[in-house]
């Protein structure tokens, strides 16, 4: 199929982009990397009747570090992020999530925050910022405004950005001395969309590991924050029965998807057994 005709415009400010989505909100859509809008076009799943080309604003580029955290503009490719030593060094989380971000070819063009503004709830990005509580960056004519990425995210596809804003960035929280990370997928073939995932973010001090947080995403319409890993702690004799029950208890927070992918209690059991490999290895952690 072709997609359907729609009005092009490739601004060269920020300014020139915002004006053209306000006059025309809800029927422009910002194109930046386009591997998603793209071929739902193609398809014509989506029919906006403009597209806002914003890859010549230069000042939407970069990964950079400020006072506060690392900052990624919204045209930072994927392949950019999984190269920057400055997000392998502060951010690692981010860095161990964008190895399973689909394919060079989709990594070359594709940007983050792209992904951030999809919420393809088995995308890699927005289960990372939540779990980090990244601060996503939003602005249209009328101002800017921050919004934390656990309150960003409100259902399938779905988000708190309205029509006439765009995302100009995200900033991600610099990893502190004692924070240890974990973060696995199961998916077909690596580079496909995940058919569950999990991330999680502790604190490894005086001979155990707490202040365990649990991210689930791929299952849930949205990435999943468990309220039951908070409190959870992880010592160098804690038993694989422990860790299996903890696990368990977690994985009771969700309400999978029931899909082509699995049914719902199979995608629990799968997220389960991630999280408890990445809890055998924080445990390990210990004995180094």
């Amino acid at each position: 199929m072709k997609a359907p005709n729609f009005l092009y415009r490739r601004p060269e400010s920020l300014d020139e982009a915002l004006a053209l989505l306000d006059d025309n909100i809800g029927d422009a859509q910002v194109l930046a990397g386009g591997q998603s809008l793209m071929p739902t076009l193609a398809m014509r799943l989506s029919s906006p009747a403009m597209l806002v080309d914003i890859n010549r604003i230069a000042s939407l580029e970069g990964v950079v570090e400020t006072e506060q955290a690392i900052r990624l503009g919204a045209l930072a490719r994927h392949y950019q992020v999984l190269a920057s030593p400055l997000i392998a060094g502060k951010v690692p989380l981010l860095a161990s999530a964008m190895t399973h971000v689909a394919h060079m070819a989709v990594r070359n063009r594709g940007t983050t925050c792209g992904s951030l503004a999809l919420a393809d709830p088995s995308a890699e990005a927005p289960a990372v910022a939540v779990l980090l509580n990244a601060m996503i960056h939003l602005e249209s004519r009328g101002g800017k405004r921050d919004v934390a990425a656990r309150d960003f995210f409100e259902g399938l596809y779905t988000t708190s950005r309205n029509d006439n804003e765009i995302i100009t960035g995200v900033s991600f929280p610099r990893a502190e001395a004692a924070e240890i990370f974990h973060f696995n997928e199961l998916s077909r073939r690596h580079g496909d969309f995940a058919v569950v995932g999990i991330g999680v973010k502790a604190r490894k001090v005086e001979g155990r590991i707490d202040a365990i947080e649990v991210v689930i995403f791929g299952s849930e319409p949205s990435p999943l924050l468990s309220e039951t890993a908070a409190g959870m702690t992880i010592a160098a004799d804690t038993s694989d029965d422990t860790l299996r029950d903890m696990v368990q208890a977690i994985a009771d927070d969700m309400d999978p998807i029931d899909n082509h992918q699995g049914r719902p209690e199979t995608k629990r059991r799968q997220a389960a057994e991630l999280m408890r490999r990445g809890f055998i290895a924080f445990r390990e952690a210990l004995h180094v």
